[in-house]
């Protein structure tokens, strides 16, 4: 995937950019005692946007769907008392109609619209000449190239106030995670668009309040410049994923305890050792580079002979015993579970595209 050049800028000038960026405030805005409650006790912790979901996109129609248009009145209330800077989420041009009105001082734009360009499409056309921050997050599914047509499409109209929040992407099964972080995308959106903040949304990653800071301390060890943590004045008792959401005062014990690393250190003997160690894996890269490709010389042969023979290409027993067989290996080695599975289905993937060519060749 080749390089976009997309210049932005961090936040506008109405904002204070700050490093890590916090964002806090309860998954759903429930009452004005709430709302009110919470920000001024996030007042007195780095929390420099205070956040509520307004409307609440919900799988089933009886959960909690959110308190809708009079929430409004309710940030303007925080807005007001504590000085706070507000955002919310908004998935159609009712909803950024109602926002502009109530003076809203930014948005977000959830998973499940940003995987409908027809709905960013509407967003983006509602917002024609307003300058504020905007906020994408990943869809839903681990694809980038929605990702990347969302923040296009602001783009391209003009906006350049853009931030990305990475909020993790659904998988099926039991997981440890709500949503599996799978690192490896905003990292690489972040190459196509270096200028592009990244915030991360530990929350909805997490979905349980234990693993927040884990999540929280990785993301700022990958440089992203900021946090969205959903934080209710009484957790217990939220009526939206109280699993995930803190209280004040652990937000503050978090972020007290998180570290803030450099992304460069000008110690020499620093620099010298890491040098030495990233020319190792450069060998050691070389190496593995050469080992895949004797592999899909392989994986060549083989398809030579399954035609040959009149052989299906996927053999599930063969590739449930090279599953099970490198899982294990994979184990005793100190690998993820995660990370050996994503090599072992690329690489698969690899051996049966290639073994397709050999099928459709004249070979």
């Amino acid at each position: 995937m080749k390089s976009m050049k997309i210049k932005l800028n961090n936040l506008s000038n109405s904002v204070s950019y700050f490093k890590p960026l916090v964002i806090a405030g309860p998954c759903s805005a429930e009452s004005n005692l709430q709302m009110l409650s919470t920000a001024r006790e996030l007042k007195k912790t780095n929390t420099h946007i205070f956040r509520a979901g307004i409307w609440k996109p919900r799988t089933r129609p009886n959960s909690f769907e959110g308190v809708g248009t009079p929430a409004l009145e309710w940030m303007n209330n925080v807005q007001k008392e504590t000085g706070l800077k507000v955002i919310t989420e908004v998935a159609n041009s009712t909803h950024v109609n109602k926002i502009l009105k109530h003076n809203i001082d930014m948005i977000w734009i959830g998973a499940r619209t940003v995987g409908n360009p027809f709905a960013i499409q509407e967003i983006v056309d509602s917002l024609k000449g307003v300058d504020m921050p905007i906020f994408i997050k990943n869809p839903l599914n681990a694809d980038l190239n929605l990702w990347l047509g969302a923040i296009e499409r602001f783009y391209n109209a003009g906006f350049r106030n853009i931030i990305a929040i990475h909020r993790g992407f659904f998988s099926y099964g039991i997981q440890k995670y709500r949503n599996m972080p799978q690192w490896q995308l905003p990292v690489e959106l972040k190459r196509l668009i270096p200028e592009l903040p990244i915030i991360c949304d530990p929350s909805h990653i997490a979905g349980n309040r234990s693993l927040i800071n884990e999540i929280s301390q990785t993301a700022l060890d990958l440089n992203f410049d900021g946090l969205m943590i959903e934080t209710h004045i009484d957790p217990i008792n939220a009526l939206s994923d109280q699993e995930q959401q803190l209280n004040p005062i652990q937000l503050n014990e978090l972020l007290d305890n998180l570290v803030v690393r450099n992304q460069s250190d000008n110690n020499s003997e620093t620099a010298l050792s890491l040098e030495y160690l990233r020319s190792q894996i450069d060998k050691l890269d070389d190496k593995l580079i050469d080992v895949l490709q004797n592999r899909m010389n392989l994986a060549e042969l083989i398809g030579l002979d399954k035609k040959a023979n009149d052989i299906t290409i996927l053999q599930p027993e063969r590739w449930k015993f090279i599953l099970e067989d490198r899982m294990k290996k994979g184990i005793t080695k100190g690998l993820s579970d995660e990370f050996v599975i994503l090599l072992l289905r690329a690489i698969h993937q690899e051996s049966i595209n290639i073994q397709t060519k050999v099928m459709n060749s004249n070979k």
